[in-house]
């Protein structure tokens, strides 16, 4: 079996739960934040459309240096987009593991700013963390925005207070 077949079946799986809750986030609210601290709503529903796309930059390039990354968000303004681009981002992140070999899983990838480094893990080890853990982190973030803002939450591992399987 090929490394990326496991990693390919849990970015499926959990890619419907992902999208069931980005289905929900009131984007009439892109400003809506539960602290001072916190993420814009808007903010936190458009990183976690993106971050399947990370694997991609942890498979298909070897390091992320912030001194020459532009990153400049584009919040989605309807639910429409924020799928596409969640699909979009989906869709490169399974192209990236259907092409990857498993001895691609186990060369280096660095995070650094210019000089300084960050970290360097074997690519296994950065989609794990970097990218996947990442999105779940985010995602249970959202639900819980979602929470506040009395939106009802799908089941992700199981039923919700507002989803009864019974």
């Amino acid at each position: 079996m090929k490394i990326s077949e496991a990693f390919i079946g849990e970015l499926q799986h959990e890619a419907e739960s992902t999208r069931k809750l980005l289905e929900r986030v009131p984007l009439d609210k892109p400003d809506w934040t539960p602290h001072e601290k916190s993420m814009k709503l808007g903010n936190l529903a458009n990183h976690v459309a993106e971050l399947p796309g990370w694997v991609s930059v942890s498979l298909d390039q070897d390091e992320l240096d912030f001194a020459t990354f532009e990153y400049k968000p584009q919040i989605p303004k309807t639910t429409e987009e924020l799928l596409k681009k969640f699909d979009d981002n989906l869709a490169k992140a399974m192209n990236s593991l259907n092409n990857a070999s498993n001895e691609k899983f186990s060369e280096s990838w660095t995070m650094r700013n210019g000089e300084k480094i960050f970290m360097t893990l074997p690519k296994a080890a950065v989609l794990r963390s970097f990218s996947l853990n990442h999105l779940y982190h985010h995602r249970a973030q959202l639900g819980v925005y979602l929470r506040l803002l009395d939106v009802p939450l799908p089941g992700i591992y199981g039923p919700t207070a507002d989803e009864s399987i019974m």
